[in-house]
């Protein structure tokens, strides 16, 4: 099935990754992909590429990795080539999971439909980076994955949907961070067909 709502995907890791392609997979044209710059890893240091990196290029998807989205930071220029990218590309919506960027508005109010998140957490609760380990540190029973309208503040938009799951005695954060995942692609693109 194909679908007319373009989206413009910002995410980095595994978990972002399942998202877009979540979404890929669903029809939605993805005219754009932001991630974050390839970085060193492993024994060698050697520049590797993002889990939401590789899936893009393995599909043909256009990719970009601004340092930053904030004409105000350490990378003016760079922010400012970002902005001009997405507000030359067109599409209707973005959806972010696991970015690592702080979007400011500028940007958010570039889309028409607007940002939505795709947090792993039941918002509220463990807003910020590395949700999964702080519920399971916490000794939290559930958890879940929450999608949210994105505003200037630190996972504080309205909500728009939420899936609760029960986190078991014997879950880590690598389970329980495959089956957030699973849960937040299927919402998404839940959402969007809506």
């Amino acid at each position: 099935m194909t679908h007319t709502l373009r989206v413009i995907f910002a995410g980095t890791p595994e978990f972002a990754a399942a998202a877009l392609a979540a979404i890929h997979e669903a029809g939605f044209p993805v005219p754009l992909v932001l991630t974050q710059p390839d970085r060193p890893a492993g024994r060698g240091m050697k520049l590797q590429a993002s889990a939401v990196k590789r899936y893009a290029v393995e599909h043909g998807m256009p990719v970009a990795q601004p340092p930053s989205l904030r004409r105000a930071g350490k990378y003016p220029a760079e922010a400012a080539d970002a902005i001009e990218l997405l507000r030359s590309t067109p599409h209707d919506v973005m959806v972010v999971a696991a970015y690592g960027l702080l979007l400011p508005q500028e940007v958010l109010d570039i889309p028409r439909h607007g940002c939505i998140n795709i947090h792993a957490s039941l918002l509220p609760r463990w807003r910020g980076a590395a949700p999964i380990h702080r519920a399971i540190e916490a000794g939290d029973a559930e958890t879940g994955v929450t999608l949210m309208q994105m505003d200037a503040g630190l996972d504080t938009g309205a909500m728009i949907q939420e899936s609760r799951i029960a986190i078991a005695g014997d879950d880590t954060t690598a389970t329980l961070h495959d089956r957030l995942a699973a849960d937040g692609a299927r919402l998404i693109v839940d959402a969007l067909a809506r």
